[in-house]
């Protein structure tokens, strides 16, 4: 069923915000799930985080990095996609932690968003911290503010807050204050060093991932990661995991799998 595109909004340097007409989704959305939709009968699935719901609408924030996307960002309000199939996952566990520190790095931050503002609901002293290449990539910094206590952001260039990455902002707050939950979104690289600083103090720490996925019910296996061990389906059991227990090194060496075909097809 071809779902209308309301509104769509560029937030920052090939990032953009997309309002889609999609009440069943909306509907049924909890924070930490996901959606996959398709551009049109040749396109790919493209799994997607939602950033916040209206009564019948949903909105997604997404990178231009292929085909796919690129397909998506052409299109403007008025047109349509072709299906949205979801919500998808896991919700994410929301409860009265206590403080509780989102890190969100490039496309993560749009991802870390409906999880701050549904965790300072709960009544968490929520710190933020967000980080990009520059400036020009950073998002969603005035919502994010409105719904933490505390708001933090780095760049790789120094063009805005602290010049280098979201982890060296982590290390001054871990050693300063203490934290009863870390939810970390972002590359796997940043994830993986944000659990490494967590584990040290013993902090329940949580990372949600953005696989290769296929079909995204647990079918294909193509999202599998390692937890502690065992084999979980990112789609099924995710997309968050407790980021300890995590194989990153497994994680993002499969993310390079199809990283030649992605560079030819662009």
């Amino acid at each position: 069923m071809p779902h209308l595109i309301k509104r769509k909004e560029r937030l920052a340097k090939d990032h953009y915000l997309m309002e889609l007409f999609a009440p069943e989704v909306a509907r049924n959305y909890q924070p930490g799930q996901f959606i996959v939709l398709r551009v049109d009968e040749r396109g790919e699935r493209i799994p997607l985080t939602v950033t916040s719901t209206g009564k019948e609408t949903i909105e997604l924030i997404f990178q231009v990095v292929g085909k796919s996307t690129r397909k998506l960002a052409a299109l403007e309000a008025g047109s349509k996609v072709l299906d949205c199939v979801g919500p998808l996952g896991r919700p994410a566990e929301i409860a009265r932690f206590g403080r509780v520190l989102c890190v969100g790095g490039g496309t993560g931050i749009g991802c870390i968003a409906p999880l701050v503002r549904a965790l300072s609901s709960a009544g968490n002293d929520v710190t933020s911290v967000i980080g990009a290449r520059s400036a020009s990539m950073l998002m969603l910094e005035d919502e994010l503010g409105r719904s933490s206590t505390q708001l933090l952001v780095a760049t790789d260039d120094g063009s805005k807050g602290h010049r280098g990455f979201v982890t060296d902002i982590l290390r001054k707050l871990l050693s300063q204050a203490g934290f009863d939950r870390v939810i970390a979104i972002g590359p796997a690289t940043m994830m993986k060093a944000v659990a490494e600083q967590t584990r040290a103090y013993k902090i329940p720490t949580f990372a949600s991932l953005n696989t290769i996925m296929v079909d995204a019910t647990g079918m294909c296996g193509s999202c599998r990661v390692f937890v502690d061990g065992k084999m979980k389906l990112t789609c099924t059991d995710g997309p968050m995991f407790d980021a300890h227990g995590l194989n990153f090194d497994d994680i993002i060496s499969r993310s390079a799998m199809f990283r030649e075909k992605e560079l030819h097809e662009n």
